[in-house]
């Protein structure tokens, strides 16, 4: 009896990974991908990024500026979230915040970027989507981390090009009590509105590699980021 062979059938592949596959990148930056947030503990600060959609006005324009901060101030402590330091950009706000957990961090986060949209389309009569993406979250989990942090939040302006002789007028350098020279601010025009930093990376321990200069090192004009 002749012996029996199997054919082996071949079936187009429709799955794995290929050239050219998925999604593709919406316009020049690449967005934030969505995969799930990783656990986050109180004792953790975070650097958040929230970047605008393309072809909006500078958020460092007077009225911009003024709409943010208090669309910022009156969102800083809501849902388990306490945004701490905050610089605004023109296409783009970095904060550092706290959290309870990571599902509390998402929603404090969720919150201010809806009280951000409504405030900024009132102000230019418009309608439609204001923040482009998904924000971008740095967890901070030393003493150096947080100092980094800080440090690029505040003279991020400078990165990109602002001439600036002290502390980011756009953010809340006014009212950081870590700057190694004294300000000469009133008492009054220092008390920050913001809430206080409840973890001990953001009171104490960033102080440990030294105080920040309020005069930004000269850098060489970056790209947004």
């Amino acid at each position: 009896m002749r012996g029996l062979h199997q054919r082996s059938l071949e079936f187009k592949s429709w799955g794995g990974a290929r050239r050219g596959a998925g999604r593709k990148r919406e316009g020049k930056r690449a967005r934030v991908a969505h995969s799930k947030r990783p656990v986050l503990k109180p004792s953790h600060p975070t650097h958040v990024t929230m970047r605008i959609e393309d072809g909006l006005k500078n958020l460092r324009n007077r009225s911009e500026y003024q709409t943010v901060r208090e669309a910022l101030v009156a969102g800083a402590d809501r849902f388990g979230m306490r945004l701490v330091e905050f610089a605004v950009l023109s296409n783009h706000v970095h904060l550092i915040c706290e959290a309870d957990d990571e599902r509390a961090l998402a929603r404090g986060i969720k919150g201010l970027s809806v009280r951000i949209a409504r405030a900024l389309n009132r102000l230019w009569n418009r309608v439609g989507s204001v923040f482009s993406d998904r924000y971008h979250g740095h967890v901070l989990k030393s003493p150096r981390e947080a100092r980094n942090a800080l440090s690029y939040l505040f003279h991020n302006a400078a990165r990109h090009g602002a001439p600036l002789g002290g502390p980011d007028p756009c953010s809340s350098g006014v009212w950081f009590d870590g700057w190694r020279h004294d300000l000469g601010l009133s008492r009054v025009a220092s008390v920050s509105p913001l809430p206080r930093a409840l973890t001990w990376l953001l009171r104490i321990g960033w102080r440990r590699y030294g105080s920040l200069d309020p005069v930004p090192p000269p850098f060489h004009a970056q790209r947004s980021g």
